[in-house]
């Protein structure tokens, strides 16, 4: 039966039997193990849901504006250091196992500050635990896409990690609609309840992982884990600088929703109750989005970035100018809580193609012997590209929430051709 599934999910029953007969089993750990982490990540979202958090328990704004930082940059920034161990490893699936663990205890610790201190206190408390379930999501990012490679073919992967985003964004669809129709009141108590029940997702999530069939294989030697090999790639590899750079520039799907939002406060009162309809129309872009990226991935992840970075150019752009225009005829904005989600349910989709498509793009680009370094080193250059993404926040003050999102369609514009430079690794096996 899983056997059944798998081919048909990934299309396997095409080319013939699994290779290895561990893995549908595989798979579905694979799966399963995603679809709750994603789920737990949908549950604590920053952007919104620990932001509402804060602000409701009295955490000052500096707090709040340094949760998505705090988050990003502290998830991508210590991989290089990570790296290390991870490549010293037998096996990589217990590095996911211990982030999965590390951030499912963190996601506690937010709740219960959550339930018993406000203030300033709150804050702090609810940023230093963000701060540790970072360091677990660094753990995870970096062994993921290694026991993903060591488990499951090329030309499956995307499938794998596209339903598994799909299956996620049903529950958070159900988060969204609860909060957008008041089935649950929209309370600290409630919402508090909602991050401990991320926590328990991380923590089945470790469970079910570990017992991923991963082969056993000899660690790199020790003088090939020096730090200068874990950032020579980027001077020997130039796929490797040009997918930096498409990946950089693309940023900017990461960058924007929070301006979106902007538009929707600058027109009508920012209520709490708004967050319902902004995690709704997350959820069901993810939804509609997820699996179709995995599957183009699949055939060709340069394509997934092109046509994702071409999107968000349009998307923004499109966003920005259409508030410009308005403002200039009507002499405002008309941007209210329904097309503000309606302008991030586009938004997200095309974040979803992105993180689709550098993920199995890096994946399939690099071997066994070298992904934990490429990932590590990719995703702290691309940690250090957020921070300086902080200061998008002063455009935004300068010149309005639509110059910065018709910047950052700029950004996404400059990522099709870079993308276009890349080469199709999905070729071979």
């Amino acid at each position: 039966m899983i056997e059944k599934l798998y081919d048909a999910v990934t299309g396997a029953g095409r080319n013939g039997a699994p290779k290895d007969r561990a893995e549908p089993l595989n798979g579905a750990i694979h799966v399963t193990s995603l679809s709750l982490t994603k789920i737990a990540d949908g549950l604590i979202n920053p952007k919104l849901v620990l932001a509402w958090l804060l602000q409701s328990v009295g955490a000052p704004g500096a707090l709040i504006g340094l949760l998505v930082p705090v988050r990003e940059a502290g998830a991508l920034l210590p991989q290089l250091v990570l790296a290390r161990w991870v490549e010293a490893s037998a096996r990589r699936k217990w590095f996911w196992v211990a982030g999965s663990l590390v951030q499912g205890a963190a996601a506690f610790g937010i709740a219960a500050t959550a339930f018993f201190l406000d203030g300033n206190k709150a804050g702090w408390a609810i940023v230093g635990c963000l701060a540790v379930l970072s360091l677990g999501r660094a753990s995870c990012s970096i062994s993921q896409k290694d026991a993903l490679a060591r488990t499951i073919p090329k030309t499956r992967r995307g499938s794998i990690t596209g339903i598994a985003g799909s299956v996620a964004s049903l529950g958070i669809l159900g988060f969204g609609i609860i909060l957008a129709f008041g089935i649950i009141p929209l309370t600290v108590a409630n919402i508090a309840g909602a991050v401990a029940v991320a926590g328990a997702a991380w923590f089945t999530g470790a469970l079910i992982f570990s017992a991923l069939r991963e082969r056993a294989d000899t660690p790199e030697k020790a003088e090939s884990r020096v730090f200068s090999a874990f950032v020579a790639p980027f001077f020997d590899d130039a796929q490797l600088r040009r997918f930096v750079l498409a990946r950089s520039l693309l940023t900017a799907t990461a960058l924007a929703p929070p301006f979106i939002v902007m538009l929707s406060a600058a027109t009508e009162e920012n209520r709490l109750g708004h967050l319902g309809p902004l995690v709704l129309a997350s959820g069901a872009a993810s939804i509609v989005s997820a699996y179709f990226w995995g599957r183009l991935s699949d055939s060709s992840s340069r394509k997934t970035l092109i046509t994702a970075g071409a999107l968000g150019s349009l998307t923004f752009a499109a966003t920005g100018l259409a508030d410009l225009m308005n403002a200039g005829i009507f002499g405002s904005g008309f941007y209210g809580m329904a097309a503000s989600a309606g302008a991030i349910f586009f938004a997200q989709i095309t974040h979803e193609g992105v993180r689709a498509g550098r993920k199995l793009h890096l994946t399939d680009m690099a071997g066994d012997e070298n992904r934990a370094r490429y990932t590590a080193l990719s995703n702290s250059l691309i940690g250090l590209v957020l921070l300086l993404g902080g200061g998008l926040g002063s455009l935004a003050d300068a010149a309005g929430p639509a110059w910065t999102l018709i910047a950052l369609a700029g950004m996404c514009a400059c990522a099709v051709p870079a993308g276009a430079l890349l080469k199709e690794v999905q070729k071979g096996d």
